[in-house]
């Protein structure tokens, strides 16, 4: 089982705190964690729910180390190269991009003003992105103090310096793009029954471009994108969670502490 308790990972959820809990949380700390991930296939032995899962459990790291709020994990993102395999669930980066912009809005309304984005997906990335401009946009309009003072913030777990040096080190170009050792390591550390649904794979087809569902499948037939996901192990993330946790750790203190 993960060596991280229950009760360490329930510590600073918002989704377990009361609204006066809150309340008096703003009193001291403006800051608040989003977990943002994926539903969608991690080849044929990777858990659909990796992104969300791995996202999740760096924040509330981070969050119990920082002493800041960890919201709910957003676990829908935008993984349409995905949908021709069973199980993703997409939206649209429109859909996505509003769904961020609301969230942030509803924060930033109870006077929330640094928002610090964990993400566990590539393809989330530039969607995320877009939403901080139009939610700055938003803030602007509000006609509160808050408007000089609201940032937000993005980081990727998986893009951790220590965590890619790590990956590189121990599976080198079979790190691959998709369904990586990494990304599966740290789930079969937090979950250890998708432990028995690994096995060997044959060669990956390489990573390359990413275009519509379609000619994703035909590229890369299993999922995967030059990976071997067979090299990963509970015990890699661990290492994985602590490398990505006391980085993101720093860059929250230092993102809470700017002007």
């Amino acid at each position: 089982m993960p060596s991280f308790s229950a009760e360490k990972q329930s510590s600073m959820r918002l989704d377990l705190f009361t609204w006066t809990e809150v309340e008096e949380y703003l009193q001291n700390c403006k800051g608040v964690i989003l977990p943002i991930g994926s539903t969608e296939q991690h080849g044929p032995t990777g858990a659909i729910g990796t992104d969300a899962l791995t996202a999740h459990s760096v924040a509330l790291e981070v969050g119990n180390r920082a002493g800041v709020l960890v919201a709910p994990t957003q676990s829908y993102g935008m993984a349409e190269h995905h949908l021709g395999f069973p199980g993703t669930m997409s939206l649209q980066p429109s859909t996505l991009l509003n769904l961020i912009h609301d969230l942030l809005i509803s924060l930033a309304m109870h006077g929330f003003e640094r928002i610090f984005i964990i993400n566990g997906h590539g393809g989330n990335i530039a969607t995320i992105k877009s939403a901080f401009a139009q939610t700055y946009k938003s803030v602007s309009k509000m006609n509160s103090p808050l408007a000089n003072s609201f940032r937000c913030k993005l980081v990727n777990w998986f893009m951790v310096p220590d965590v890619f040096a790590e990956a590189k080190s121990l599976y080198g170009d079979s790190e691959g793009q998709h369904a990586t050792p990494s990304e599966i390591a740290l789930t079969l550390y937090l979950e250890p029954n998708l432990i028995k649904k690994q096995f060997p794979l044959p060669e990956p087809a390489p990573a390359g471009p990413i275009y519509d569902f379609q000619d994703f499948r035909r590229r890369y037939p299993d999922g995967r994108m030059g990976s071997d996901p067979y090299l990963a192990n509970a015990n890699h993330g661990k290492v994985f969670l602590e490398k990505a946790a006391s980085a993101l750790t720093q860059d929250l203190t230092s993102f809470l502490k700017e002007p």
